[in-house]
């Protein structure tokens, strides 16, 4: 989807040979496959299939460590789909198996299939619609749900637009932004487009919030009244 993989071939190029304890992740599940060659959500097994080789071919890599579905196709049997990556993994072509926006009865469907690593959810200040999924993920140890208003990103203007910014957030000497906030979760992966947005990410890590910190980011969505401003 990314460029119709040439994110993929980017990035063996960087990086590859890849050294010791680095994770590369990919996604399958969207092809151009609609009535014009559109993109479209399309889980078939055989297409599933082509684009994992496809993907181990860019990467240069005989196993994708951890794959992930970019959603799960409405028109195909979730037990085809997972079933096409469970016989992929048993072949040693995937490592580990994750989901990206799912529902909690989805989540509890697919464990019923694989074993899942991973589930990347929107979520962030602002956008609380899957805590119930981020709550069931932080149960059976899956932690891996993004925010896409962290750093490098939001809903309204896609990746690498300009930081979201709500109108009351905490002081600069506690965080430099309400993303790198949210990265506290522990179940948080945030996107990131910008070196600067990077290092925000990355100091997060240090921020020690008190419940008063985290009482007052929890009133952020009534305070901005679902409209986020942007600089």
């Amino acid at each position: 989807m990314y460029g119709g993989g040439a994110d993929e071939e980017l990035l063996a190029e960087a990086l590859h040979p890849y050294p010791d304890g680095l994770l590369v992740t990919t996604k399958v599940g969207v092809a151009r496959s609609g009535p014009s060659g559109e993109w479209r959500l399309d889980g078939r097994p055989v297409v599933l299939c082509d684009q994992v080789e496809q993907a181990l071919r860019r990467l240069r890599v005989e196993r994708l460590e951890l794959l992930q579905l970019h959603r799960v196709d409405p028109e195909t049997s979730l037990a085809d789909q997972l079933g096409a990556l469970r016989h992929l993994q048993a072949e040693g072509k995937i490592g580990r198996i994750g989901l990206s926006e799912v529902t909690v009865d989805e989540l509890r469907q697919a464990g019923e299939i694989v074993d899942l690593a991973s589930v990347q959810n929107r979520y962030n200040l602002l956008d609380r619609e899957h805590e119930p999924v981020l709550a069931a993920c932080e149960e059976a140890g899956s932690r891996s749900c993004r925010g896409v208003l962290s750093p490098g990103g939001n809903p309204a203007r896609g990746p690498g637009s300009p930081q979201w910014r709500p109108s009351s957030k905490p002081r600069r000497r506690r965080s430099r932004s309400p993303g790198s906030s949210t990265t506290r979760r522990s179940s948080s992966r945030p996107g990131t487009a910008r070196v600067d947005y990077l290092e925000e990410n990355l100091a997060a890590e240090r921020l020690q919030l008190t419940r008063a910190h985290r009482e007052r980011l929890d009133q952020i969505p009534d305070l901005a009244q679902g409209t986020p401003s942007y600089r």
